[in-house]
């Protein structure tokens, strides 16, 4: 399931980008799916990052993330078998990281709990 996950989210990535990143793994645990994408930027956005334009590159990716978000959604969705509650995104340019994370819905059966749900 990691690898096909990782997988969709660099085909997905190089879709909406044009490039996808050359090094891709998914994290999974019971409530949560990351992805940690190494050497994500294109040749445009390296120039731009070169010449400080640091800003303009981060507003740039997250408009691809929040454009491809349901897409990496249902992905992860098809491939877990789980909803997705929330999906947050991020990069870093120096290293060029970038971070899809999932928070997944609990099974049916399960209520969503928190720290301030559980008994003292």
């Amino acid at each position: 399931m990691a690898a096909a996950i990782a997988r969709s989210t660099v085909q997905l990535l190089s879709e909406y980008t044009g490039r996808g990143p050359t090094k891709a793994r998914a994290y999974i645990s019971a409530d949560l799916i990351t992805v940690v994408l190494r050497d994500t930027m294109n040749h445009g956005e390296r120039s731009l990052v070169r010449e400080g334009r640091t800003e303009l590159v981060l507003a740039v990716r997250k408009a691809y993330q929040d454009t491809m978000g349901p897409s990496l959604i249902e992905a992860v969705e098809q491939h877990s078998g789980q909803r997705v509650l929330a999906f947050l995104s991020d990069n870093h340019l120096d290293p060029d990281i970038a971070v899809e994370s999932f928070v997944m819905a609990p099974p049916a059966d399960e209520p969503i709990s928190s720290e301030h749900d559980q008994p003292s």
